[in-house]
């Protein structure tokens, strides 16, 4: 369970639920001079607690575990399907109530209360996806302070790193910068005069090998959605699955469309579907 993939949709119902836990032990109708039990009772509310409170709590349950078990159904229905009609019954029942009041009662306060709380679990329920502000992340993601160089930590300083390539030698202004050697191979050095030819002039250091353009640099990212990892070497199986809530470390691009990512224990692989990813 991700807590991240909760939406302000889902911080409502949750409200809504506790709102409605609160009013069931409120009186439902009043009367002067008469101490009327809460919905509990059901000597004197027969369909109060069933009908309105009972229909609410499990509505709240379905829609959070829609949430996170999205692919969970009940009787070929998903849990959204299911809570959303029974938000839908708990508000109507709550209206009913109200006007079906006896002439003898007074509204209670646990009546408003429910009222509120039912057609806020409703509203959620039956419109909370097409409404921008409730579809937004109830937690927010946490921002990295600055993407490490690749296998390095976040915070800490890489030894030897200066300007240029990352862990290059640090080259100080106006000096002349040393040649660089090819990967695996061992720097010349350079011969100092001898006795046969101090007399002949030295000649001059090698220009050094321009750098190849750093076209890409790591960063982090989050998937909207949860996607697959495949390994480098072409395998069709994925080696890991990217949730969404988690920051990645893309340490490579390839092509337009394809990263090569590392996740947090260390597993490199190939993301292909790079669309809507969240940017650190």
């Amino acid at each position: 369970m991700n807590i991240r993939s909760l939406t302000r949709g889902d911080g409502v119902v949750i409200g809504a639920a506790a709102l409605l836990f609160i009013a069931s032990f409120l009186d439902f109708y009043s009367a002067t001079g008469v101490d009327r039990p809460s919905p509990w009772d059901l000597s004197s509310n027969h369909l109060t607690l069933p009908s309105i409170f009972l229909l609410g709590f499990i509505a709240a349950g379905l829609l959070i575990a829609a949430r996170f078990q999205p692919e969970r159904k009940l009787a070929g229905l998903p849990l959204t399907a299911w809570g959303t009609v029974l938000a839908v019954s708990a508000a109507w029942s709550s209206v009913w109530a109200l006007i079906a009041c006896p002439e003898i009662f007074d509204l209670g306060a646990g009546s408003f209360l429910a009222l509120i709380a039912t057609l806020a679990l409703a509203g959620v329920a039956v419109a909370g996806a097409k409404v921008p502000a409730l579809a937004g992340q109830l937690v927010p993601e946490p921002r990295p302070a600055a993407v490490p160089p690749y296998g390095g930590q976040p915070g800490q300083p890489q030894p030897g790193a200066g300007y240029g390539y990352p862990g290059g030698q640090q080259t100080p202004y106006g000096a002349t910068p040393q040649p660089v050697p090819p990967y695996g191979g061992t720097p010349n050095p350079t011969p100092g005069p001898g006795p046969q030819d101090s007399q002949q002039t030295p000649a001059p250091a090698p220009a050094p090998a321009p750098a190849p353009a750093a076209d890409f640099s790591p960063f982090w990212f989050a998937v909207p959605v949860a996607r697959p990892l495949y390994a480098e070497d072409g395998s069709p199986s994925p080696i890991a699955e990217l949730a969404p809530g988690t920051w990645y470390l893309a340490v490579e691009q390839r092509g337009a469309a394809t990263l090569i990512a590392q996740t947090q224990d260390g597993r490199r692989g190939v993301l292909n579907d790079t669309s809507g990813i969240q940017r650190g």
